[in-house]
């Protein structure tokens, strides 16, 4: 007979070991989830009992879709309802439409993936592209999603705080740390959310050249605001280890619907595809974006409304001597007076929404609001100073 041959339990056994008993404890005696899923929390935003309000908490489009695209999606056949959908044309529409912008790039449809939303996107890159013990190279504070993303697949994070209180991109420690660490995913939110902060293009394709082996993501969902489009400068296959993400959520105000793009080099996009559902974007999301995307006129003039907002409001914080930074984006940060929970709830009663943002590094203290038209901004400046001066 053979001697019986003991193993040391691993890690991977321990920890499942510990999630089975979490489980079992909560009542639930099923199978446990990979480790990694086990240690996360869900991502949730405070997403409910925001219609009929002023919404200044998600940098959405604040008056709501093209008449158009309204009347594109009343017109959608019954029968269309019950088939799956159909995505002939949609890649075109969006190259067109990205040209009529002069970000006239050589680009074919290939290199234009469609995704349930630009999180789906960012989702997929980390799908395809993340393993266990990769490093993602990111900064904070950004973008909430970026993090159960990578946490998901078990990979490393390094999130570097933005620097001093004007929240520059710190550029040299990115570059340093691509060399050092090798990351595989390193995530540019440009312009970032909730900074503001503004990354030059050239800054960015000097990163992807620097390290060709990490997948540079470039999140521009706030990029029509500002104009820092890396698009322009871009040659994919040149410089194949860029993504860069587009969403209508934010200017055209299908956010609703959920849809957005990735644009790269063919490779890249065929291997988040992989990882995609084939048919995760629904039919009442393509019609809309199609619509969307063939009046522009309408997102320029919305885009137009929200900059002479933003320069309104500027002027008001600037004259009330107020602690505040805007940048680039739809949206600025503002340092009240009062404790920001009561500032929120507040505005809230008030029928205004706002983000706290004191759990966020580096702005502390703060609320993020997002920029609509004048008219809106008006409302909250008005409501906003009588609560945080005179009221509590």
């Amino acid at each position: 007979m053979h001697a019986e041959t003991r193993h040391e339990p691993s890690r991977y056994t321990n920890t499942r070991k510990n999630v089975m008993a979490t489980s079992q404890r909560n009542g639930y005696e099923g199978p446990a989830a990979r480790p990694e899923v086990e240690k996360m929390h869900a991502y949730q935003a405070p997403l409910e009992g925001r219609r009929q309000l002023l919404r200044l908490d998600f940098n959405e489009n604040t008056i709501g879709p093209s008449p158009r695209v309204v009347e594109a999606i009343k017109n959608i056949p019954a029968d269309h309802i019950s088939i799956y959908p159909e995505y002939n044309g949609l890649r075109e529409a969006f190259i067109r439409n990205l040209n009529s912008k002069k970000e006239s790039i050589n680009l074919h449809p290939e290199q234009i993936g469609v995704f349930n939303g630009v999180d789906a996107a960012i989702h997929s890159a980390f799908q395809a592209y993340g393993s266990q013990d990769n490093y993602l190279l990111t900064t904070t504070p950004t973008f909430g999603y970026y993090t159960p993303c990578a946490n998901m697949q078990g990979m490393k994070i390094m999130s570097l705080p933005y620097e001093g209180n004007s929240f520059t991109y710190p550029i040299e420690k990115i570059k340093a740390n691509l060399v050092s660490k090798k990351p595989k995913l390193l995530l540019i939110c440009n312009p970032n959310n909730p900074t503001g902060t503004r990354l030059n293009a050239e800054r960015i394709l000097d990163l992807a050249t620097l390290a060709p082996n990490t997948l540079v993501v470039v999140d521009e969902l706030y990029e029509a605001f500002t104009g820092d489009s890396i698009l322009p400068l871009l040659d994919f296959d040149s410089t194949p280890n860029v993504v860069v993400l587009r969403s209508l959520s934010k200017t055209a105000g299908l956010a609703g619907l959920r849809i957005g793009f990735a644009i790269g080099n063919d490779f890249v996009i065929n291997r988040l595809n992989r990882v995609t559902g084939p048919y995760d974007v629904n039919s009442f999301a393509v019609t809309a974006a199609l619509a969307a995307l063939a009046d522009q006129g309408y997102i320029d003039e919305y885009v137009s409304n929200v900059l002479h907002a933003k320069d309104w409001i500027s002027s008001q914080l600037i004259n009330s001597g107020k602690r505040h930074h805007i940048d680039g984006g739809n949206y600025f940060l503002l340092w009240p007076k009062h404790d920001p929970c009561k500032i929120e709830q507040s505005l809230r009663n008030e029928g205004i929404l706002i983000r706290n943002m004191s759990d966020k590094p580096c702005i502390n203290g703060s609320i993020r609001v997002s920029i609509g038209t004048k008219v809106q901004m008006e409302q909250f400046w008005n409501v906003y100073t009588r609560i945080d001066i005179h009221e509590l």
